[in-house]
């Protein structure tokens, strides 16, 4: 039976006893999100080789399965958000979470550990004709996706904020730099567990084979929901609240159920709109009017007599209106976040290509996995997310005449133009490496390794690390910027939505030109073989997307900014100095490694 103490709501009661939460919950909160992360990150980067070695999926269908797969990883969390902010809070969606992840990597290791539950062997998937899964081997496959995808749906969003709920102490003065420590070492955790994940574990996966190469993962989930599940006696479990997609819905329904009103000229005053007392949000803004319907008062038997709405679906205040107008109003910009979504997320095709290069680092040297030199990217990202607070940021505002440096619509379109340079890179890189295997005798041997080294492909992933250092957090820190700090948590989703559909864009692009590019007898551009395709073709088709994004990019901004100033709204925000100084500091990079994920 739970604790009656552990499960608080609202701000006077969210934090009564002190007996629960504190540092003493952080390694059980640190351990399950770090053992997560190298689990679950360390799957990916070679599951292509996975597809097309064990599944004899064409390389096409592979990176699709990927792409779908991220997809799925990536709307999840939004769905894992909603649920803990309405009904179930935070630990049990964590502990769901955390099981369900389990389970679905058991079931993918399960699949190296039993040869039934995959093709028979096929010594060259690429070249011969092998036999393919049947219905219930590909079952079993995904739905280890499907669960994993649940699992992380559950886990990532809310990891965080309850380790952040265990040691909230407004009664502490010294709460705010305890709360600094934890976001740093949550997210240097965050940061070295991707890191290893990437490294240690595709190492294992080449080395050990698919059985321990998955087996590892799987113990380590094993640890992960063991140490969570452990400190449940110490946690303090909040109880859900009201979501901000309730209130979405709301203002939705309201504005269409009062269709038919009749709006009052702006300047007619507050007196028919409804707002709570002591609300700076008493008159709603001109943008987006026929939303201003959902706050009218029809009548006074709308409101009882504490001065709530009857029905909040019916008449909703004056914030709820304007904060959905804030999530209307950023979305031109939030999809030019696609396309890089697109490059972020290339995985597969890359782990191809480094496997078909010479890898050892010198001659006769350590051999770098393939799906490791996605390691670079991550790098970079880190490397420039410190040097532009702490060198960049100082140096460009004495020129810029501005404390943060960079507007945050210019590192969002410093990143896509990087985005575009990168792609353009890759093209390069595989166009020469195209060449050489051609010029060496490997046009019809899939399998051969070009005399090459796999390092001309670092260039092209600290490129994309750097656009994500760029676009993906300043992405973010643009949505902070423009939302209530109750809306912190839409700032986020947003960007993994975004991901999510630049993953389905992705799939999209790679089976359109599967399918066009094939037509008449011609070898598609992304064939089973690197040498007979044009992955290089592949690769300017992003770079000119890319390029017309950054067009489209400055074409919203152009439009957000020719309307920002006439509807600038103050929002209602807690008073006092800390707040504003947690705000700032979540605001300027502290949510920056929450991009890792894809």
């Amino acid at each position: 039976m739970e604790n009656p103490d552990q499960t608080k709501s609202g701000d006077e009661e969210k934090h009564v006893t002190r007996k629960l939460g504190g540092l003493k919950t952080m390694p059980f909160v640190i351990s399950n999100e770090t053992f997560e992360k190298v689990a679950s990150f360390g799957l990916l980067p070679n599951m292509i080789l996975y597809l097309t070695n064990e599944y004899h999926m064409s390389i096409a269908t592979g990176a699709n399965v990927l792409f779908i797969w991220s997809a799925i990883s990536n709307f999840m969390p939004i769905l894992g958000a909603f649920l803990s902010d309405s009904f179930l809070g935070r630990f049990l969606v964590i502990a769901l979470g955390t099981v369900t992840s389990l389970i679905g990597m058991s079931l993918l290791w399960l699949t190296a550990v039993f040869p039934q539950a995959r093709p028979p062997h096929c010594d060259s998937p690429m070249t011969e004709s092998c036999v393919k899964a049947n219905s219930a081997q590909l079952a079993h496959l995904f739905g280890s996706f499907v669960l994993m995808s649940i699992g992380a749906g559950g886990i990532r969003p809310c990891s965080l904020a309850f380790g952040a709920d265990q040691l909230y102490d407004p009664s502490n003065p010294k709460n705010q730099r305890v709360m600094q420590s934890f976001f740093n070492w949550y997210y240097a955790s965050v940061g070295l567990a991707i890191m290893i994940s990437i490294t240690v574990i595709v190492y294992i996966q080449d080395k050990a084979g698919w059985v321990v190469g998955f087996g590892v993962p799987v113990g380590l989930m094993f640890i992960s929901t063991v140490m969570f599940l452990l400190g449940s006696p110490l946690y303090i479990k909040l109880k859900p609240n009201k979501s901000l997609f309730t209130s979405f819905a709301q203002v939705t329904e309201a504005a269409w159920n009062n269709r038919d009103l009749v709006l009052p000229p702006m300047e007619s005053g507050g007196a028919i709109w409804y707002f709570h007392k002591g609300s700076k949000l008493i008159t709603p803004t001109e943008k987006l009017r026929f939303l201003n319907k959902a706050c009218m008062i029809r009548s006074p038997e709308d409101i009882d007599t504490d001065g709530r709405a009857l029905n909040p679906w019916n008449l909703c205040t004056v914030k709820q209106v304007e904060e959905l107008k804030a999530l209307i109003k950023v979305l031109p910009i939030w999809s030019s976040g696609i396309i890089i979504a697109v490059t972020i997320s290339q995985h597969s095709f890359p782990v191809l290509q480094a496997n078909s290069m010479d890898r050892h680092l010198i001659p006769g040297g350590l051999k770098i996995p393939a799906g490791s030199l996605g390691v670079f990217a991550m790098i970079t990202l880190t490397i420039w997310v410190a040097a532009y607070d702490r060198i960049v940021v100082p140096l460009l505002s004495k020129f810029t005449k501005r404390s943060q440096g960079l507007s945050l619509k210019e590192r969002m379109g410093f990143g896509l133009v990087i985005s575009c340079v990168a792609t353009a890179v890759a093209g390069l890189v595989e166009s020469k490496r195209r060449a050489a295997a051609i010029r060496q005798g490997l046009a019809d041997n899939p399998y051969g390794v070009v005399h090459m080294s796999a390092m001309w492909l670092v260039p092209q992933h600290c490129l994309i690390g750097l656009a994500e250092g760029f676009n993906a957090i300043g992405q973010i820190e643009f949505y902070y910027s423009q939302f209530p700090k109750s809306m912190a948590s839409i700032g986020v989703a947003l960007f993994t939505l975004g991901m999510a559909v630049g993953n389905l864009i992705g799939s999209l692009i790679v089976s359109i030109l599967n399918k066009v590019t094939k037509t008449h007898g011609r070898v598609s551009w992304v064939s089973n073989s690197l040498n007979k395709g044009h992955y290089d073709y592949y690769y300017w088709l992003l770079t000119a997307l890319s390029v017309i994004n950054v067009f489209y990019y400055l074409l919203c901004i152009w439009a957000f900014g020719s309307t920002e100033s006439k509807n600038k709204v103050e929002w209602d925000e807690g008073d006092g100095m800390e707040d504003e100084l947690e705000a700032d500091d979540h605001a300027k990079g502290k949510g920056s490694p929450i991009v890792f994920p894809h």
